[in-house]
């Protein structure tokens, strides 16, 4: 089963723009996630899809494979999919360009043992939510899954509603998704659905059409930089790690 990992780069962003080529600890950030992806044995190449040159020159510059694409997609999965269009792959994992220090292995968990025996095939992360904090926070999405673990609803308010019980886990989707090319398309070639122009979240496309999204639960405590004060928290931590001689 060959697998593709495509990291999406874009410039432009209104809250932190330039944001793959900020700096941490004398690398850009886009260094930091490809190195992390690549530490994923099952996956055969990792590229990363730009439509900025910029982004293209300074991964050349250190060995990271990369794409340009068009600068008129509206989402990070469309920009996935022109990819998937020029490079053939069974599956490919869509890891977002903001979480320098993610863990391999969190990665490795939404990859499947083999290839699904079907025409049509999404999935997500998703991780419990430890503080009513996290919760609350719009940034957040949060998930509700059925009995086989597909995606029932994804909100940014905190569902479901504890009317009945407090006994309950929350959880949130964390920014790893894998696709194969069918899926790619279907969205590609979707227009948003109700739900999605309000709550602003691409995987209600699917939810809305009645596609399964299987949902994968794992142990992931998500650093993601959405603002420079956001990066000056990564690179505190980046520095400690490298102080204490981790192998990040």
């Amino acid at each position: 089963m060959r697998i593709i990992a495509i990291i999406p780069a874009r410039y432009q962003s209104s809250r932190f723009p330039g944001k793959p080529l900020a700096d941490l600890c004398g690398r850009p950030m886009i260094w930091w996630v490809y190195n992390q992806v690549k530490k994923v044995v099952e996956i055969e190449e990792v590229y990363v899809a730009t439509d900025d040159s910029r982004i293209a020159e300074t991964c050349d510059s250190f060995d990271i494979k990369n794409i340009m694409t068009s600068k008129l997609h509206g989402t990070s999965t469309e920009r996935a999919y022109e990819v998937a269009q020029k490079v053939p792959s069974d599956l490919y994992v869509v890891i977002n360009g903001d979480e320098p220090l993610i863990d391999p292995d969190v990665i490795r968990a939404i990859i499947p043992d083999k290839r699904p025996d079907t025409d049509f095939y999404v999935g997500n992360l998703m991780t419990e939510i430890k503080s009513p904090v996290e919760a609350v926070d719009f940034t957040n999405i949060k998930v509700v899954t059925d009995s086989e673990s597909n995606a029932l609803f994804m909100s940014r308010s905190p569902i479901p509603y504890p009317k009945s019980s407090i006994d309950y886990k929350y959880y949130k989707h964390v920014g790893v998704l894998i696709y194969d090319i069918n899926a790619l398309a279907f969205f590609a070639s979707t227009p948003k659905g109700y739900n999605e122009k309000i709550e602003d979240i691409n995987e209600l496309r699917f939810i809305e059409h009645g596609k399964k999204l299987k949902m994968t639960e794992v142990n992931a405590n998500s650093l993601s930089v959405d603002t420079p004060k956001d990066l000056e928290f990564v690179r505190c931590v980046v520095k400690k790690k490298l102080q204490d001689g981790v192998n990040i």
